[in-house]
């Protein structure tokens, strides 16, 4: 077992006095059997009134609701979490499973549609083309190993880009620039999974990885992909690997616009400057 300290800070600066409206936070990461959380703080201000909830994805939300007007919005969330030390290819996936491809049993299609089905959109040839490259229809490959070959090629063949502005690219975009920040390599791998037939879903949340610059950590997205017998499965495409001890989930979603960090409006004049900052550290 090892501690880290995750701390999470978000400025906005706005261009003159304004009224915030009930803001939206997804920082609290989600507890199971590799990670606990050992004690947490949440600092905002202006003053918030913050009621939690969990969502229909079994996140923890937090929502802010402000009674004074302010020029700038600091949400600062500090947590102390225990994570257990974590095989990440120590799973069994069920006997029918292991090869692709196979069918999920009834039960489980039912309750997997929603991470079953793509969204419309002008990218299914572009995507099936891809997809083509490392999977022919006929072809029997272990269901991992196809997985992880998806997730290598996008880490291999596409260059990553910092995006700070909100959003996230399409299949079709992301193949045609092949440049994308995490959340779109994220969002092209649950693609390609669901083009497979394979149940997927986004997730958001933080890396914990020393960078060139001395920072300790980041947000991050990646995809998890439903296998029978082991379970949601996380794959990073942005590094190219399964996801594992670095990677600290915070919350999932059919969609990625479903889990920004922070969601929120304001009244008042237009314009506003975002600063964050991410800090993992082991303890």
């Amino acid at each position: 077992m090892r501690r880290l300290k995750i701390l999470h800070r978000t400025y906005y600066n706005f261009s003159g006095s304004v009224q915030l409206q009930p803001h939206r936070l997804l920082l609290r990461p989600r507890e199971g059997p590799g990670l606990h959380i050992e004690c947490s703080k949440l600092d905002i201000s202006p003053a918030a009134q913050i009621r939690w909830l969990r969502d229909a994805y079994d996140n923890s939300v937090a929502i802010a609701t402000f009674s004074s007007p302010t020029t700038q919005l600091a949400i600062i969330s500090e947590y102390i979490v225990q994570q257990f030390d974590e095989a990440p290819l120590d799973f069994l996936v069920a006997d029918f499973a292991v090869n692709y491809p196979f069918i999920y049993d009834a039960d489980s299609a039912e309750v997997l549609r929603p991470y079953l089905d793509s969204r419309p959109q002008d990218s299914q040839s572009a995507l099936e083309a891809w997809v083509r490259r490392y999977w022919q229809p006929g072809e029997q490959v272990q269901t991992y190993g196809l997985l992880a070959r998806l997730c290598t090629a996008i880490n291999q063949s596409m260059t990553y880009q910092m995006r700070e502005l909100p959003g996230v690219q399409t299949a079709l975009e992301t193949l045609t620039r092949g440049v994308g920040s995490c959340r779109d390599f994220a969002n092209l791998f649950m693609e390609a999974a669901r083009f497979l037939g394979l149940a997927a879903r986004f997730v958001s949340g933080y890396l914990n990885s020393p960078f060139v610059d001395g920072s300790s950590g980041s947000t991050h997205a990646w995809a998890e992909v439903y296998l029978p017998g082991a379970g949601w499965k996380g794959f990073d495409p942005t590094s190219g690997e399964i996801a594992g001890s670095r990677h600290i989930a915070v919350a999932v979603a059919r969609l990625p616009e479903a889990v920004s960090p922070v969601t929120g409006a304001f009244f008042g004049p237009a314009g506003a400057d975002l600063s964050v900052g991410v800090w993992v550290n082991e303890l």
